[in-house]
């Protein structure tokens, strides 16, 4: 019998057209991780292409990773409708079409004899892609709108489900879940070692390493292994660009993100003994600073590695008068989507977003209320 990367193996070598997807909300270990493979697929003779459901407009620290700019945020044209026209009895001479309004119209002339309804017939063709590798995703309700505008595809297609939570559904066909890797970095970098390790180009390893400096904080989390330090050497001495990638990750700070940071850090109050952070902006905050909402991703990872004791993190920001926006991080093993599933959430089991339709001073109030709660409830 086949293991599991046996069984994996198999189906990329029997694969014309792979299709790698990702979380709508993936974080950025996810995004590296599916850039890695699908470079891999790349390298060693495949025709793969890479989605993610929604990619925000702002601009992304992890833009400067080899084809980035390829990653697709829809499945557009992912079956054809093929009509068929019997030619057994008539031959044709000619072909052509014409729209008029909404309707197509085939204008065939046969060379001889004629045709009935009943030589024509339609059909969906088959699906562009015959194989789907889903990275870091615990259910296919998490990919979005590629899953949700495509069911079907997603029913009838073979599915390689890699992950690291232990929240994973396992919905694959092939589910390889390794709870004991750190980051999805670390899963398909022993992946690709184990099956052709040559392949392994500078650009792969850096996509795996910043999968892992982004994943850890930049080594700054709790949860490292010797494992994970072990594969950072190792994509090192692959030729893994760490400098470019802290310096992208780390040290490209602009002057309006670091005033937001100043607002939001000011701002910043903690609860509980450190173990709830908390801080709030208002729409005014973001056009002074002459920011987005998309800019706070790197002051939370700040916190996550700068506060030991919190569990949880959050920013509360107005969207509008009436409606507020909220980003949670937790940590210490705290499963953010189980813990607001009332609201409910979108995003990953340590990184969700929830939207209110009210102000923020009631938002906060409420969330904050809900929080202790919960947490009283938990035994961390």
């Amino acid at each position: 019998m086949l293991n599991l990367e046996q069984q994996i193996i198999k189906q990329l070598e029997n694969s014309l057209n792979t299709l790698i997807v990702f979380p709508e909300n993936g974080g950025g270990d996810a995004v590296a991780s599916a850039l890695a493979f699908f470079l891999f697929l790349k390298k060693i003779g495949k025709n793969p292409e890479i989605a993610q459901s929604k990619i925000s407009g702002n601009k992304s620290s992890l833009d400067f990773l080899p084809n980035y700019f390829e990653i697709k945020n829809n499945l557009n044209n992912l079956r054809r409708f093929i009509v068929s026209l019997n030619i057994h009895q008539a031959k044709i001479n000619q072909i052509k079409y014409t729209i008029d309004k909404d309707l197509l119209n085939f204008i065939i002339s046969p060379a001889d004899a004629w045709f009935t309804p009943e030589d024509i017939s339609t059909k969906a063709g088959e699906f562009k892609y015959d194989l789907i590798i889903t990275i870091g995703t615990a259910d296919l309700e998490s990919l979005g709108e590629l899953y949700d505008n495509n069911v079907e595809f997603f029913y009838k297609t073979t599915i390689i489900n890699i992950d690291n939570q232990s929240i994973n559904e396992d919905f694959g066909q092939i589910n390889l879940i390794d709870l004991n890797a750190v980051t999805n970095s670390e899963i398909l970098f022993y992946f690709f070692k184990n099956y052709k390790p040559e392949s392994i180009t500078e650009d792969i390893a850096t996509c795996l390493l910043t999968g892992i400096i982004q994943q850890t904080k930049n080594f700054k989390t709790s949860n490292l292994t010797p494992r994970t330090l072990l594969t950072t050497s190792q994509l090192i001495t692959m030729g893994a660009r760490r400098e470019e990638i802290v310096n992208h990750l780390y040290r490209s700070r602009d002057i309006s993100s670091l005033k937001l940071w100043g607002k939001l850090l000011n701002n910043l109050k903690t609860e509980k003994n450190d173990e709830i952070l908390w801080s709030q902006l208002k729409i005014n905050d973001f056009t002074e600073t002459k920011t987005n909402p998309g800019d706070l991703g790197e002051v939370i990872d700040e916190l996550v590695a700068s506060v030991p004791n919190a569990k949880i993190i959050i920013i509360f920001y107005e969207d509008s008068l009436e409606k507020t926006k909220i980003i949670i991080y937790t940590l210490k093993n705290i499963n953010a989507l189980d813990l607001f599933k009332e609201y409910p959430p979108q995003g990953t089991p340590k990184n969700i977003q929830i939207t209110l339709n009210q102000n923020l001073e009631k938002t906060i109030t409420k969330i904050l209320s809900d929080i202790h709660v919960k947490l009283d409830k938990l035994s961390l």
